[in-house]
């Protein structure tokens, strides 16, 4: 082990570096996003931090501000890539678990989280308030809007628009 120090020294290094990456600072900065979620079926997206203005469909990358912090707290600001879903104006409807935004399935909410297995209610129904975005994943374990501990997203929450590439 001492006469590998260096390699250890640098891996600690990396580790250390890694870990204020996600803790401190957890924003994407480059103008590439490797997805590594199964959340959106993309794997390399462009990321665009001049864009303004989110339409329905869009790509985003918002920083998390949901109501999960209490029980994760590590969720704070952590950048989340979802799907513009629901606009201001939009109607969002809940029948059982089943959740749709102006009538078009957004999935069903789910009992438990996957990884925690924190209880999950479905979020209520509702209007879309102006200056708020119903945000959605792709995948069934996506946790987006369709559940009230991430809720609506804030559109001042939005940090870029996305372009997924494949």
């Amino acid at each position: 082990m001492r006469a590998n120090w260096p390699c250890y020294a640098l891996l600690a290094a990396v580790w250390l570096l890694a870990c204020v990456r996600v803790l401190v600072d957890p924003v994407p900065r480059l103008p590439i996003l490797f997805n590594v979620t199964r959340s959106l079926p993309y794997l390399v997206a462009v990321v665009d931090y001049r864009a303004r203005g989110v339409a329905r469909g869009d790509y985003v990358i918002f920083s998390f501000r949901g109501e999960a912090v209490r029980h994760v707290p590590g969720l704070r600001g952590q950048p989340f890539f979802k799907r513009v879903a629901g606009v201001a104006g939009d109607r969002v409807e809940v029948r059982g678990r089943a959740v749709l935004v102006n009538g078009v399935d957004a999935g069903l909410a789910k009992r438990y989280a996957v990884v925690s297995r924190v209880a999950l209610e479905p979020i209520a129904a509702t209007v879309i308030p102006a200056g708020y975005l119903y945000m959605q994943g792709m995948d069934a374990d996506s946790f987006d809007s369709r559940y009230r501990l991430c809720g609506l997203v804030a559109e001042r929450d939005v940090l870029a628009v996305v372009r997924p590439l494949f």
